[in-house]
């Protein structure tokens, strides 16, 4: 991997045109490219039209990148990756319902309505996942198939999350360490308190909404509102 210098160098070259400092920028970043390519695998798109549109917002995020922002250029290019990622398969992709889908709607609203019988309350994804034994991910696409063909950009219903239904999605990767490419500590000491609990809780020590909820005393749902609202201004401010 190149280091920080190295890394601004072969930017300064590429943005002149050189084809040699883009290509090394690109064969030294393949794994941060890998890991935003996995949050996307099994959505229709095969893994090499994912890796080219990867590599299409790196070179974006080359040519964009601006040293005087005082980030790592990773943290710059991952939200540029990611992003046009997402504007194809918002643009391109849709998902379709298959039969197999509608059975397990069918068979996740009846547990839900079994669960909130006898709890007083709904279950959440998490524990709906644990008695179908299935991804979280699945159970997210199940519950929203009564809406199918849908797009993943189309925004939940769930009160008034604005939430898009990828973003609800759980990613494999590492999520402390997509936050040190996101956030650095300069922004992060400007949150207000409450707003910097859940950033740190959520990305530093990998706990889940529903974790973060009930140590705040509050709903899941107003915790995922709440983070995407303050990833929002962190994004202003990058």
């Amino acid at each position: 991997m190149l280091d920080k210098d190295e890394t601004i160098k072969f930017i300064r070259q590429a943005k002149c045109g050189d084809l040699n400092a883009k290509e090394i920028l690109l064969e030294n970043n393949s794994s941060l490219l890998k890991s935003i390519v996995r949050r996307f695998l099994n959505k229709g798109i095969d893994y090499e039209d994912l890796y080219q549109l990867a590599c299409v917002g790196f070179l974006k995020a080359i040519n964009n990148f601006n040293e005087e922002f005082e980030v790592r250029f990773s943290t710059y290019a991952v939200p540029m990756i990611a992003g046009e990622i997402k504007r194809f398969m918002r643009d391109d992709g849709s998902i379709k319902v298959s039969r197999a889908i509608k059975i397990l709607a069918h068979k996740i609203n009846h547990f839900i309505q079994e669960f909130t019988n006898k709890y007083n309350k709904s279950p959440e994804i998490e524990e709906i996942a644990k008695e179908f034994n299935i991804d979280s991910g699945d159970v997210v696409v199940a519950l929203d198939s009564s809406r199918m063909p849908i797009s993943l950009f189309e925004t939940s219903n769930d009160e008034d999350n604005t939430t898009e239904l990828i973003d609800k999605i759980p990613s494999n990767d590492n999520q402390e360490a997509l936050i040190d490419k996101l956030l650095l500590k300069n922004i992060i000491k400007d949150l207000p308190e409450r707003d910097k609990k859940i950033i740190i809780l959520r990305y530093y020590r990998d706990m889940t909404q529903s974790e973060i909820a009930k140590m705040l005393g509050i709903s899941q749902v107003q915790v995922s509102r709440l983070e995407n609202k303050i990833i929002e201004k962190i994004k202003i401010k990058l």
